[in-house]
C-alpha cells in the first residue's frame, strides 16, 4: 500500500516510478480523491463546531427570553444535523474508494531494478555449474517417470486436471526433498514454522494477493483463502504488531502445501509437475529493518541457491525487469534451474524484497532502539526456498539415465534411508 502522503509530496516522482512499471500516472485522481477527502473532514469539524457553539447559545438566548434568535439557533442545529450524517456518509465512501484505488496499485520498483517491458528485459546475473552431458537423448520427467510412481491419470480421475499422485519410491524422494531443505533452512538460521494453510481475507489482503489477483485463488464456502504459498500466513505473524528493533530480522521457514488456481496459465506447462493446482514448497520469510532488507535479500537468495548446489543442479541467477516482477515486489531476482529435458532453464524460485510495501497493508510497525514513541514500518522479503515439486522436476530430469532409471542426489541419499537409484516398476 502507498502512502498518500509521500504522493502528495512529489506527485511526479510517483508517476515516474510507476510508469517504470508499466501504469499510467494515478497521481492526480488520487490526489483529488485525497483532497476530497480532507475538504470534507474539515467541512466536517467545522459543521461539529458550530452545532456545539450554536447549542450552548440556544440555552443563553432562552436564559435571556430571546425566543427569536432561540429559534433561529435550533434551526441552524437542526440543519447541520442533517448535513452532518450526509457529509459522513460522503466522507466514508471516498475513504473507500481512495483505499481502493491505493490498493491496486503496485508497489514500486528500486532504483537498481532493470527497466523493461516482461521477461525479455531481465537480466542474468550470474550461473552455477553444468548442464549434464548425457549419452542419450534427454527426456522430460512426464515422458518417463510413470513407471517411477508419478500417475497423473488417477489424479485426473479423482481431482481432474493438474493434479498428481506419487507412488513408491518417487513420493519418498519428495518427502526426502522437502526434509531436505527444511533440515538446510534451518540451519541457515530460518526459525522454522507450522502455519495455518486456511486465512482470512485481510491476510490475503496483507501480502498483496487481494484484491486484484482473486481469481489466482481457491475460496472456501465459509469465506477463508487456501494460502497460495506460506508467504501469506508467515508474513501475516506480524500483522497489526509493533516489534522491538532487537527482534529483528526475524527469519521464519516453512513447509507446506500451496494452492493456485493457474487461472492467468490457461494453456502453459499442461503436462507434467510444473504448474500445478496443489504443490509443496518451502517458504523463506524476513521481516526486517529498512537498513537490513538488501544485505538479507542477498543472503535469502543464497540460501536458496545453497540447496541447489548441494543437489548438483545446474543454474542461473536472473535480476527481473520492472515489468516481469509481482505486484508487492521492489525487486527480485529469479533463480532457473536447468530441465535438460526441455533444453532450457526454468524458474525454481523468486526471492523478492518487498520494502514496506506489505507492511503498510498489514499496519507491520518496529520501534527502533533507544526510541520511547516513534514506530517505523518493517520491510518484508519473501521467496521460495525451493519450490518442491519443481526441485523433484529437475532432480528426475538431471539425474536420469537410459534405462528410465534415476539416480538420487548424493545429498539426498541419508534421506531415502540409502537408496541410491529410483527404478522403474
Amino acid at each position: 500500500m502507498h502512502d498518500i502522503r509521500l504522493i502528495r509530496d512529489d506527485p511526479s516522482a510517483f508517476d515516474a516510478a510507476l510508469a517504470r512499471r508499466g501504469g499510467e500516472p494515478a497521481s492526480a485522481n488520487l490526489l483529488a480523491l485525497d483532497e476530497r477527502r480532507r475538504a470534507i473532514a474539515t467541512e466536517l469539524q467545522a459543521a461539529q463546531a458550530r452545532r456545539n457553539e450554536a447549542s450552548k447559545a440556544i440555552g443563553q438566548a432562552k436564559a435571556q427570553k430571546d425566543e427569536a434568535t432561540a429559534s433561529a439557533l435550533m434551526a441552524e442545529v437542526a440543519a447541520l444535523k442533517e448535513k452532518m450524517p450526509a457529509l459522513e456518509t460522503e466522507g466514508g465512501e471516498i475513504d473507500a474508494a481512495l483505499e481502493a484505488a491505493l490498493a491496486a496499485i503496485p508497489n514500486l520498483p528500486g532504483d537498481d531494478v532493470p527497466d523493461g517491458a516482461d521477461e525479455d528485459g531481465n537480466v542474468e546475473q550470474h550461473r552455477w555449474g553444468t548442464p549434464p552431458a548425457l549419452a542419450f537423448e534427454a527426456r522430460e520427467h512426464a515422458d518417463f517417470a510413470g513407471p517411477l510412481g508419478l500417475d497423473f491419470e488417477s489424479a485426473a480421475a479423482i481431482s481432474g486436471a493438474r493434479f498428481a499422485i506419487l507412488k513408491g519410491g518417487i513420493a519418498r524422494l519428495q518427502r526426502a526433498l522437502g526434509a531436505f531443505m527444511l533440515d538446510r533452512q534451518t540451519a541457515a538460521g530460518f526459525t522454522e514454522v507450522v502455519p495455518p494453510l486456511l486465512v482470512r481475507d485481510e491476510a490475503v489482503f496483507g501480502t498483496g494477493q487481494l484484491p486484484k489477483f482473486a481469481e489466482d485463488l481457491f475460496r472456501t464456502t465459509d469465506g477463508r483463502w487456501l494460502i497460495p504459498t506460506a508467504e501469506v500466513s508467515l508474513t501475516n505473524m506480524v500483522r497489526e504488531q509493533i516489534l522491538a528493533e532487537a527482534e529483528l530480522p526475524m527469519k521464519l521457514t516453512a513447509l507446506t502445501p500451496c494452492f493456485r488456481s493457474e487461472a492467468g496459465a490457461a494453456g502453459r506447462d499442461t503436462r507434467g509437475l510444473i504448474r500445478q493446482h496443489q504443490f509443496d514448497k518451502v517458504e523463506l520469510v524476513a521481516i526486517t529493518t529498512p537498513e537490513q532488507s538488501a544485505e538479507v535479500h542477498e543472503a535469502m537468495t543464497k540460501a536458496a541457491e545453497a540447496i541447489l548446489e548441494a543437489l548438483n543442479l545446474p543454474y542461473r541467477r536472473v535480476l527481473l525487469c520492472t515489468g516481469d516482477m509481482g505486484f508487492s515486489a521492489r525487486k527480485t531476482y529469479d533463480l532457473e534451474v536447468w530441465l535438460p529435458g526441455q533444453d532450457r532453464y526454468r524458474e525454481i524460485s523468486s526471492v523478492s524484497n518487498c520494502g514496506d510495501f506489505q507492511a503498510r497493508r498489514m499496519n507491520a510497525r518496529y520501534r527502533p532502539a533507544g526510541e520511547q514513541k516513534g514506530t517505523r514500518f518493517v520491510h518484508t522479503l519473501n521467496g521460495s526456498g525451493l519450490a518442491v515439486g519443481r526441485t523433484l522436476v529437475a532432480v528426475l530430469e538431471n539425474y536420469q539415465q537410459a534405462d528410465g532409471s534415476v539416480r538420487v542426489p548424493e545429498a539426498l541419499i541419508p534421506y531415502m534411508g540409502g537408496v541410491t537409484e529410483l527404478r522403474p516398476a
